[in-house]
C-alpha cells in the first residue's frame, strides 16, 4: 500500500506575510536588489491666495473655514513660507471641491 502525500494547500498567515513584507522593504531600503513597487504622488502647488480669492473670502474667514492658522495663510500668500506636503494635498482639495472639505469638516465636528 503506498502512503498519501500530505500537501500544504494552506495560505501563508497574515504574520507571515507581514514578516516577509517588512523583509523587502529592509532589503529595499538596503539597496538589495529586489523587485518592488514604488509609487510616487505628485501634490500640485496651489496658488492660496487665488483660492481664496475664488471662494470669496477674506484671509481670516478662509482661515476659520478650513482649519489654518490666520498667520500662516498671510505666511503662504506673501511667499515667506511654502505650505508643506499635508496642507498641499488639503489646499488642492479645497481648490477643487471645496464643498467636499466643508462637509466632511461639519461631520467631524
Amino acid at each position: 500500500m503506498k502512503k498519501k502525500s500530505i500537501v500544504n494547500d494552506r495560505k501563508p498567515s497574515a504574520g507571515s506575510r507581514i514578516i516577509a513584507s517588512l523583509q523587502e522593504a529592509v532589503d529595499w531600503v538596503e539597496g538589495k536588489d529586489i523587485d518592488v513597487r514604488v509609487t510616487t504622488v505628485e501634490v500640485p502647488t496651489v496658488d492660496v491666495r487665488e483660492t481664496r480669492r475664488n471662494l470669496g473670502l477674506s484671509q481670516a474667514a478662509f482661515a476659520a473655514k478650513f482649519g489654518f492658522q490666520p498667520a500662516t495663510l498671510r505666511n503662504w500668500e506673501q511667499g515667506r513660507t511654502r505650505p508643506d506636503g499635508p496642507a498641499r494635498v488639503l489646499l488642492a482639495v479645497i481648490a477643487r471641491h471645496p464643498e467636499a472639505v466643508e462637509d466632511a469638516l461639519k461631520k467631524a465636528s
